[in-house]
Formats: structure tokens, C-alpha cells, sequence
């Protein structure tokens, strides 16, 4: 089975807290969400692989078996029997104990094998193996905080500029009203969603399969007293408007945290948040770059070459730009915090503009006499550093 280093996947440590995990997630979700990168597989699958990593090492039961074992794994609840008088049923198919028996390459005086209890010794198999046959009692489940939930927001160039109020329709779970999260409210005895009535699930540690008893209703299958609302769960699914503040210079990918919005937690756990990534269109002529605007701005050749004071568009209006005399085609002009505001920064961008020189349309006899004429007036090669270079 491949395995994945999740600390690798997120740039971590292994001493890594909580806060780093999730700001190292943040960070790698928002480079290579599939809605800032349409169409790039190979984003797409980092993603997964990022969303994965999250999923581990942001749960401390989930991260301590990793941690332990080195492989990726569901969390086994300590004490996780089959009931009080039998083991849990395991799957040892395809499964090569030749892991866990061989010892460090060390040597004791006499030739015998040290070993250190690591995970591939006899003392990582005999601590998997008493996380398994453990029999006291059986677990409850543990309050878990409510899933993040990720939309996307496309709004126009001048949304984008001037910040606008957007509001989304999101389907997300909410703590249910009857019972308040418990999920139990004197209802009726049902069939548990977790095992669906078998009283067990089927959980891995590394390429080992164990049927263990099931935590929810510990081995029945049924739930007694179940909330009628929400058949158990604690949690019922619902559709919500919700208004979103978009400030002024949000970017194409930018991410917008909003707390709370996300999925309630389970017996009372706190809820996610919502994340929106904003989906900038494009503007017919202004183009942006970080917080400069650029702009293509046609130049007639007379302006160019006698200099002139022209209008240009900003984002703000109209203003003066000076054309100096002999302008050439490509020639930038920058207009000083002329660009988008950044509210971090507490600054503005420029503007870039770009000299397009524009030839005219020769279409009567008296616009090509003036052209010869000039020609002769400048009968200079303009290509002649060129053939001198070759």
C-alpha cells in the first residue's frame, strides 16, 4: 500500500501544533483549490492530497495512531472489543507480519538483537494488538467540532475594485432543534446510521483490516431513544442564506473566512467556519497584476512623435497623461497610486500604462503625399542596428 508522509504534504515539522497544521493547510488549500487552478489535474490531486493530510493530522486520535505506526490509518478506540467475551473479528489477508518482527540493525555483546519498541519491533505489535483486545468498556463517542465548508464566489472586475455585499445560499448541518445536539430525545429505538444495525465497522491499520464493535451503539445496531428529527444524528441538514462582505481589492483566489457558518459539531462541539474563495472576471481593457492596474493605450503617431497631453481611463475616472515627444511603440508610463487599494497595506497600487502607437488608415491621395514626404524627411533605415548586429 503507498504510503503518504503528511507532514511532508503540508511543509510540517513532526513536533507541529495544532495551529501550524491548520495555517500550513490554509495556506497549500488556497494555492492549489481546483477553483483557482480550472483544469490542472495535477493541482487537483495535490489538493486531495493536502485535504487528506489535514484530515489526519488535524484529529489528535487520528494523528497519534500515524504518529505511531507511520501509516495511515482510521482511529481504533482504546477498548474496541467485540463485546465482553470475544475479540474483534480481523482480516489479516495480504498482510506481511515480517514488519513488525524485524528489529533495529543494533547488536548487543553475544550477537543478540536489540530492540528499541519502535513500530517495527515486537513492542509496536504487541501495542497495536492491546488497543484491539483491550476489553473494558465500551467507548462513547467523543464530541467532534463541525466540518469546514468551502464555496466559491464569482463576482465581476469593478465588484472586485470597490468591494460589494454578496449573498450565498449554502446547504450545511445544523445542531437540531429537538434535542439540541444529543441526538437523543425519548424517540423511538432505530437502526444505527453508523453500522446500519451490524454493530460493527470495518476500520484499517496500515494493511490490516479489523472488524471492530461499533462505537455509536456499542455492538446492538439499534439506538434507543433517538431524536425523531434527526433520527440520531444530532444534526439536520438545511439551506441558509448568508450575506458576505467582499471588501475593497479582493483578488482572484482570495479567501474569505466566515465563523461559525460551517457544519455544527456533533453533542454539542462547536461548528466549522465557512471559507469562500472569490472568482475574479476579466475587464475588457484593464488588466490587473497584484495591486497595479495595466492598460494597452492607443497613441496616434503624431502624438507620438510631437508629444502630447492625452486622457486615460482608471479605475477612478479619467485623468491627464504626458506623451513626450518621440514616444515609441511599447513605451510604459506609470501613474502613481492609481492602482487597487489594499486594506492591509493601507496603500494603493499604480496604474501602467502602455504607449500603442496606431498607424492611421491611408485612404485618400493627400494622406499618402504627407507620408512620402515625411519618408523623404527621414530616409534613415530604422532595421540598421539590426543588420549590423548579424
Amino acid at each position: 500500500m503507498p504510503k503518504q508522509d503528511y507532514y511532508e504534504t503540508l511543509n510540517l515539522a513532526k513536533g507541529a501544533g495544532p495551529d501550524d497544521v491548520k495555517k500550513a493547510y490554509r495556506r497549500l488549500a488556497r494555492k492549489y483549490h481546483p477553483d483557482v487552478n480550472p483544469g490542472d489535474k495535477a493541482a487537483e490531486e495535490k489538493f486531495k492530497q493536502i485535504q487528506e493530510a489535514y484530515d489526519i493530522l488535524s484529529d489528535p486520535k487520528k494523528r497519534q495512531v500515524y504518529d505511531q505506526y507511520g501509516v495511515y490509518s482510521d482511529h481504533i478506540p482504546p477498548g474496541a472489543g467485540a463485546g465482553q467475551g470475544a475479540p474483534p473479528n480481523m482480516d489479516f489477508g495480504g498482510f506481511d507480519f515480517s514488519d513488525f518482527f524485524q528489529s533495529n540493525s543494533a547488536q548487543t555483546g553475544g550477537g543478540r538483537r536489540a530492540s528499541t519498541g519502535g513500530a517495527g519491533s515486537t513492542g509496536g505489535f504487541r501495542d497495536i494488538f492491546s488497543n484491539l483486545f483491550n476489553r473494558g468498556e465500551t467507548p462513547q463517542p467523543a464530541p467532534e467540532k463541525g466540518e469546514d465548508l468551502e464555496y466559491s464566489l464569482n463576482i465581476d472586475f469593478w465588484q472586485a475594485i470597490k468591494g460589494t455585499q454578496a449573498r450565498l445560499n449554502i446547504t450545511r448541518y445544523d445542531e437540531c432543534p429537538t434535542c439540541h445536539g444529543s441526538g437523543s430525545a425519548g424517540g423511538q429505538v432505530i437502526t444505527c446510521p453508523e453500522c446500519n444495525g451490524s454493530g460493527q465497522v470495518s476500520q484499517m491499520a496500515g494493511a490490516m483490516r479489523f472488524n471492530l464493535t461499533c462505537p455509536r451503539c456499542g455492538g446492538s445496531g439499534k439506538l434507543k431513544n433517538a431524536c425523531p428529527t434527526c433520527q440520531g444524528e444530532g444534526r439536520i441538514a438545511h439551506t441558509e442564506t448568508v450575506d458576505v462582505r467582499i471588501p475593497p481589492g479582493a483578488r482572484n483566489g482570495s479567501r474569505l473566512r466566515v465563523p461559525g457558518k460551517g457544519n455544527a459539531g456533533t453533542m454539542g462541539a462547536p461548528s466549522g467556519d465557512l471559507y469562500i474563495t472569490t472568482r475574479v472576471e476579466e475587464h475588457p481593457f484593464f488588466h490587473r497584476e497584484g495591486d497595479d492596474i495595466h492598460i494597452r493605450l492607443p497613441v496616434t503617431v503624431w502624438e507620438a512623435g510631437l508629444g502630447a497631453k492625452i486622457e486615460v481611463p482608471t479605475i477612478d475616472g479619467r485623468t491627464l497623461l504626458k506623451i513626450p515627444q518621440g514616444t515609441h511603440n511599447g513605451q510604459k508610463f506609470r501613474l502613481r497610486e492609481k492602482g487597487v487599494f489594499n486594506a492591509r497595506t493601507n496603500q494603493r497600487g499604480d496604474q501602467i500604462v502602455e504607449a500603442a502607437i496606431e498607424t492611421p488608415k491611408v485612404q485618400d491621395e493627400r494622406t499618402k503625399e504627407i507620408l512620402r514626404e515625411l519618408a523623404g524627411l527621414h530616409p534613415e533605415d530604422p532595421r540598421a542596428d539590426l543588420w549590423a548586429r548579424l
